[in-house]
């Protein structure tokens, strides 16, 4: 193992407490900070250089096979994309667990706004991030008994936003080729461009990078018959998500209405929105689920639906079609990245420079 990977350099020591709040967002109180410290040391401190797992004779040929598409998609993100990755996904990390940590949100019942939660350097965030499941369930029934609406789900990855060499962790490799590739498309993303307390541009755009980049990657970049069927499976993909957007938005519209609508009370909402709630469900699972050729959308029917969930949604997958748009405004993903990170960062609305 690598000395320069396996041990922290001092200096990082000095400031770690506060540059974990980048993590994810741990609240500002000494136990929260220095919980998110003790697990990204651990996941430091456990790195391993890419090129030394993949000539390791011991390591299995289907590990070797995903760190070599890790590193074909970060140069890809670099050299073809022209994005900043730094030194980002050069170093892996083994975990003892399959889930990273857990993430919870909240919203109000009868609205779609998400409870926020604020923390230095990185300003406002919908969400706050657990290693430890307890502490992670007690907070959200903490948040139920206050009246909100919760989701906690689980996570395999994060971005520490370029602050620290971040390694591919074991849990990112459990997905397919296609899922890989997004992912970590997704994550460099974020190290190239984060708007501070604009979260939900900064997931949408690195999902319309991850989304559009996978695409390119497996269609342009790769050459070989392998990559000829993930090419047409990428581009499956990307359709059905369009099809579950189309539908999704319609969804939100619908709910929208009732909760816009002053003349109904509380208690009204909540009825009314169960209602449209139920109806998208069965919509969904009868007309839109047996049309989709290769992703399932499986946890739209096993997750309850509610204000949390459906933000979550949301939150990394808006205004993805005008995304797209600009490739062909600007005539490639690399020229349509390069106008983002040029214009987002001097917008009080981001989103703005879609409309242009």
């Amino acid at each position: 193992m690598s000395t320069h990977h396996k041990s922290v350099p001092r200096a990082i020591y000095s400031v770690f407490l506060s540059m974990t709040l980048l993590l994810f967002t741990y609240g500002c109180s000494p136990a929260y900070v220095i919980q998110a410290g003790v697990a990204e040391l651990k996941i430091l401190t456990s790195r391993r250089p890419i090129t030394e797992v993949i000539r390791d004779n011991a390591t299995p040929s289907d590990l070797r096979a995903k760190l070599t598409l890790v590193s074909e998609a970060r140069k890809f993100a670099s050299e073809t994309l022209a994005m900043d990755v730094g030194t980002s996904y050069t170093t892996f990390t083994q975990l003892d667990r399959d889930t990273l940590a857990l993430v919870l949100s909240a919203s109000p019942k009868d609205t779609l706004e998400p409870k926020t939660w604020w923390f230095p350097i990185v300003g406002r965030f919908p969400y706050r991030g657990f290693f430890d499941e307890d502490k992670a369930l007690a907070a959200q029934l903490a948040l139920q008994k206050e009246g909100f609406d919760t989701y906690l789900r689980p996570t395999s990855a994060f971005s520490t936003l370029g602050w620290f060499s971040d390694p591919i962790l074991s849990t990112v490799l459990r997905q397919n080729e296609i899922g890989l590739v997004e992912t970590v498309l997704h994550e460099l993303a974020h190290n190239h461009l984060f708007v501070r307390d604009q979260v939900d541009f900064n997931e949408s755009f690195a999902t319309f990078v991850g989304r559009t980049g996978t695409i390119e990657f497996f269609c342009t970049h790769l050459d070989s018959s392998a990559a000829n069927l993930l090419c047409e499976q990428a581009k499956a993909r990307q359709t059905d998500q369009k099809q579950f957007d189309r539908f999704f938005s319609g969804f939100i519209k619908d709910l929208q209405k009732i909760y816009q609508n002053n003349k109904l009370s509380f208690s009204e909402k909540l009825a009314k929105r169960e209602e449209i709630f139920d109806q998208s469900l069965d919509y969904f699972v009868n007309t839109i689920q047996p049309n989709l050729e290769i992703l399932s959308y499986q946890y739209f029917r096993s997750t309850p639906i509610n204000n949390a969930t459906l933000l979550a949604h949301i939150r990394y997958n808006t205004r993805l079609s005008e995304f797209n748009k600009l490739i062909e405004e600007w005539g490639n993903l690399r020229s349509a990245i390069a106008y983002i990170k040029n214009n987002a960062e001097s917008r009080k609305d981001p989103f703005s420079l879609l409309e242009e």
